[in-house]
């Protein structure tokens, strides 16, 4: 039954695509199917890693209502792009080479969340609580340097760095999205390859052991591989923190099945479904009025209410 669902989404998926192709296809047919395709790549693989990631993050934490951007993803990327726009200059900040700048934005923010797991994980896994603590109150306080540096800035660098970290789908950079796809491709491939395990992990961390898992060690795996997906997505389009909540909850609620080899590509193509339908909508019938992104924190930031509520004490 849940592989059949997982064909139905497989399915949807394609059929998303093909819409988002060639739907309204008007003027020079293939440079505009060439430009479609590679943002089409990106909504594909940034979905899916957003899903498959948090269903890996969720596991590892016991609870159903977290996201890796609770660690303060979100807040680290909008410092990073605060504090250069406020060393460079905003001239400086938009010639910087992109495969530079994704760089280093992709290692501070992978350095940033292995860290956090490795001194919180020194006493071992049942510190998740305090990790995601930490990084709530390590979030608050970049926003807050953030927020002060932004003070700082004159009208026209605000402008360009609003624009910088607002997650963004429609302008991407073409020399990003073969290292992006592959990165995402090899870390996705890595989550199938624990899928197993995590079946384990979800009995908890006493029973785990007891069945002959390393534990702790597995744990420092996991979300390391977490972290690099979360860090890629977001250095490539900017947060979008609730993308990930959303596609592992309608994945729990639509496959119905525990094991992560069905939970994990079915989160995945639910991410992705949702990125390329809902980017679809916004260009070919709203025109580019309205920012997906922020449409699906909306969305997100709802169900995460939802789901809080409906918790019971």
């Amino acid at each position: 039954m849940a592989e059949r669902r997982l064909f139905i989404l497989g399915a949807l998926l394609v059929v998303a695509s093909g819409m988002f192709l060639f739907w309204n296809l008007r003027g020079p047919t293939w440079f505009i199917l060439n430009l479609r395709a590679e943002k089409l790549v990106t909504l594909v693989v940034v979905g899916a890693s957003a899903g498959a990631a948090t269903v890996v993050f969720q596991t590892i934490a016991t609870n159903r209502l977290l996201t890796p951007g609770v660690v303060g993803f979100d807040a680290l990327f909008v410092f990073v792009q605060t504090m250069l726009v406020l060393i460079l200059g905003s001239s400086a900040f938009l010639d910087l080479p992109a495969m530079a700048k994704f760089g280093v934005e992709t290692a501070l923010l992978t350095l940033f969340a292995v860290g956090l797991f490795g001194i919180l994980f020194r006493k071992g896994a049942g510190d998740i609580i305090r990790m995601i603590l930490t990084g709530v109150i390590i979030g608050t306080l970049l926003r807050a340097l953030a927020g002060f540096a932004q003070r700082l800035l004159d009208p026209s660098e605000f402008a360009v760095l609003q624009q910088a970290t607002i997650a963004s789908f429609n302008v991407i950079d073409d020399e990003l999205i073969g290292i992006v796809s592959i990165s995402l491709f090899v870390a996705f491939g890595l989550c199938l390859g624990i899928a197993r395990k995590l079946d384990v992990v979800a009995f908890g961390r006493d029973k785990a052991r007891t069945l002959g898992l390393g534990y702790d060690r597995f744990i420092l795996i996991a979300l390391s591989i977490v972290s690099l997906m979360v860090a890629v997505s977001t250095a490539l389009v900017g947060p979008v923190v609730f993308l990930g909540l959303i596609a592992a909850s309608l994945a729990h609620a639509w496959l119905k099945d525990h094991r992560h080899l069905v939970l994990i590509p079915g989160a995945a193509l639910i991410g992705a479904v949702i990125l390329v339908v809902g980017q679809t909508t916004f260009e070919r019938v709203f025109a580019f009025q309205s920012s997906l992104a922020i449409v699906v924190e909306f969305v997100g930031g709802l169900l995460f209410l939802i789901l809080v509520l409906r918790r019971p004490s």
